[in-house]
């Protein structure tokens, strides 16, 4: 009896465990808006007060789980007697309290035994002895498991009604409540009215303590319960929720913190409101663009492309994998090869056109909004294809090379031939561009190059006006971090790049010549609130204010006339400033843009890149990454709700002057030239004043041509 005893007392927990009982928290990720983005966890919980639990919950508690929760001290006699007179007669009532439940949950093992039954009991009492009745409520509701993966009852009405508990009404108290019986039996999902037959039960115990009248219980009783899907949530924001993860197992002030089971409390920069747009923008554009492809493209072309792709998606599959022999594997690969159902799968998969959109406050570096995939829904650990692609850019780097030649003093009506140029690149071969139009001849100012995106006079800006070393040195100024190759290519966007780093560098552009470090991260708090760390703006002058303003001036017309107006003005007729990209065969479409508020970065293209869009009519940048953008900024300027966001124009600062130009030599117009334009110039870089000797009408060169220094 003795060994009896000191075994059951040593299965109990210490004063200490009883003191501060450990519960395994969700880490929650929260938006600049105060709403919860997502959460990290083993057991999805969020701790919360007893005045947090509306008292309808409570009630509803009480009444159906232990309606003499206050007058017993953990265990209730009266209801174990009656229980074990009740099983006599082979009825069933349950005789644990709620206390006990707790102590069993909370303590102990879910084992059926006397002994088990015994410790619960002193483990019951201790607890009453611990804690004060409204202490056992909140530990009893934020500990128990509600089903959908929701442990506590904040969780719960997550998981359920996707609101917080204090938003819970009677009928939805009464129904989590009723399924703690069990979760998976009474989902409204799979049985609605079984769930409502059991919320009424519950509403019913209320009824019969007075917790209710019956006119209400009546109003509720033929309610049906309304919850949200069970399908796995990936959240508004799943690739920045999986950014953030990664970069919080990553950092060092993080050591010895758990971020799946220690309650923090992420604070970061996105807004809901703006996530929610974004990805209502892609979803939209994507359905229209994904048809339009799909009735273009024609796999017989691509039979080598789809047969490799086919062999290794074979090799991926469990039922190759677990294969015991090599015979198998054959027999495996050959039948999958013909299996029409698994070919047309591939298909889809590599035909899927994805996205990568990203929204970042210039002024701050903050990510507002980033949509890492063309179904945001399903892909919470596919590929981020804002933060972990690099391609082309094509001619969204071109504002970089033009950037160059502007600081080389050179003014947005400076003209150039566009006319077929052949550089040796110093390899032994010859660089040759030519534009995408085919169209040649004439004479463009580096306004009109940007505008129109003209491939030879940004292929002239690089060779004659500046060089690929100085447009590296501006571009990785700005914010580009990727290496980019020194050759002439580079002025047409052959580099390959991220999106979040090239609408980090025309953010550059939008602050007026500061660049900010994007981040994602404002705060990190403990599980009581204390700080941690805390994240400031990164911010530093990369570019004078006058040259920022003149290409933004220059990326003006883009959207206002250029390559980009049809995709953007279709939807937001605000100030606004961007560039476009097409790369070769129509692999890659980008769009860049800004307001005077926000900056945000288009890419649409396909995972394999050697699929490609098929038509100029939808598969430019222009076409399909600029829609996007412009239903975005559509949305978010005429949403009440964000204040701060307003039609604010673009205005030149202090040091920009606008000036009368020659439109033949591209100088200021003196007093004998007749064909006169106008433009901005930077005053400390005035060009000099024309002469009027025009030397080849039309041209600011002369016959001599600069000769090339290829590499």
């Amino acid at each position: 009896m003795i060994l009896y005893i000191w075994y059951i007392i040593s299965g109990l927990p210490s004063l200490q465990q009883l003191e501060n009982p450990k519960f395994s928290l969700a880490t929650i990720i929260i938006s600049d808006d105060n709403e919860i983005v997502d959460q990290l966890c083993y057991q999805n919980r969020t701790m919360i007060p007893i005045d947090s639990i509306p008292k309808p919950m409570i009630n509803a508690l009480i009444a159906t789980e232990d309606i003499r929760f206050y007058k017993h001290w953990g265990v209730d006699v009266f209801r174990f007697i009656k229980s074990r007179v009740k099983q006599l007669w082979r009825m069933r009532e349950g005789a644990s309290t709620i206390t006990q439940q707790l102590a069993r949950n909370l303590y102990l093992t879910a084992e059926v035994s006397i002994t088990r039954k015994i410790r619960e009991w002193i483990t019951a009492l201790q607890i009453e002895r611990t804690y004060t009745k409204d202490e056992i409520l909140a530990l009893y509701l934020n500990l128990m498991y509600f089903g959908r993966g929701a442990y506590g009852v904040e969780a719960a009405a997550q998981a359920y009604f996707d609101k917080p508990v204090t938003q819970l009404n009677l009928s939805e108290c009464a129904f989590l409540v009723g399924i703690l019986k069990g979760p998976e039996n009474y989902d409204p999902e799979e049985n609605q009215q079984r769930a409502m037959d059991r919320r009424n039960l519950v509403l019913k115990q209320m009824l019969k303590l007075n917790y209710i009248n019956e006119k209400t219980y009546n109003q509720i009783y033929d309610e049906p319960i309304v919850t949200k899907s069970s399908l796995a949530s990936s959240g508004i924001a799943p690739h920045f929720s999986e950014m953030i993860r990664q970069q919080l197992q990553r950092d060092p002030r993080l050591q010895g913190y758990d971020i799946y089971r220690d309650g923090l409390k992420i604070y970061t920069t996105l807004d809901s409101r703006m996530q929610m747009a974004a990805n209502k923008a892609v979803e939209e554009h994507m359905q229209i663009t994904q048809k339009q492809f799909d009735a273009s493209w024609n796999w017989k072309n691509y039979s080598k492309l789809l047969e490799e792709n086919v062999k290794k998606e074979i090799l991926k599959t469990p039922l190759y994998q677990s294969a015991p022999n090599e015979d198998e594997r054959k027999k495996i690969i050959h039948k999958l090869s013909h299996d029409q159902k698994f070919i047309d799968s591939v298909k889809k998969e590599l035909t899927t056109i994805q996205v990568g959109f990203v929204v970042i406050d210039p002024k701050t570096g903050a990510i507002k909004a980033m949509v890492g995939n063309s179904n945001y829904k399903k892909f919470r650990y596919g590929l981020n294809h804002v933060t972990q692609i690099r391609r082309q850019p094509g001619s969204a780097f071109k504002p970089f090379t033009y950037l160059a030649a502007i600081e080389n003093g050179y003014s947005p009506a400076y003209r150039l031939p566009n006319e077929r140029i052949q550089i040796p690149d110093g390899s032994g071969k010859v660089w040759s561009p030519g534009n995408s139009d085919g169209v040649y001849g004439g004479i463009l100012s580096l306004r009109e190059g940007l505008k129109n995106s003209v491939n030879l006079i940004a292929a002239r800006v690089i060779t004659e006006l500046t060089s690929p070393q100085e447009v590296i040195k501006w571009a990785h100024q700005l914010g580009i971090k990727s290496p980019l190759p020194e050759v002439y290519s580079l002025a047409l966007g052959t580099c390959e790049v991220s999106p979040l780093e090239m609408t980090s560098a025309f953010c550059s552009f939008a602050a007026e010549g500061y660049h900010a470090e994007p981040y994602a991260i404002t705060r990190v708090e403990d599980k009581n609130g204390k700080l941690i760390f805390q994240n400031r703006p990164i911010v530093q002058e990369v570019l004078s204010k006058e040259s920022a303003y003149i290409i933004t001036s220059m990326l003006e017309d883009v959207v206002n006339g250029g390559t980009a107006t049809s995709g953007i003005r279709s939807f937001f007729s605000y100030p606004a400033a961007g560039k476009t990209g097409t790369t070769q065969l129509m692999a890659d479409a980008w769009f860049i843009g800004f307001t005077k508020q926000l900056a945000a970065g288009v890419w649409v293209g396909f995972d394999d890149n050697r699929i490609h869009f098929t038509s100029m009519a939808y598969g430019q940048g222009g076409r399909a990454a600029a829609p996007i953008w412009g239903r975005f900024m559509k949305y978010i300027y005429s949403d009440p709700t964000i204040k701060y966001l307003s039609p604010i124009p673009f205005t030149p600062p202090e040091g920009v002057e606008r000036v009368q130009i020659c439109a033949e030599s591209g100088k200021i117009a003196g007093p004998n030239c007749t064909n006169v334009t106008e433009d901005w110039i930077i005053s400390s870089k005035r060009p000099e004043v024309c002469d009027g000797n025009h030397y080849k009408k039309g041209s600011n060169h002369t016959n001599e041509e600069k000769p090339a220094t290829g590499f």
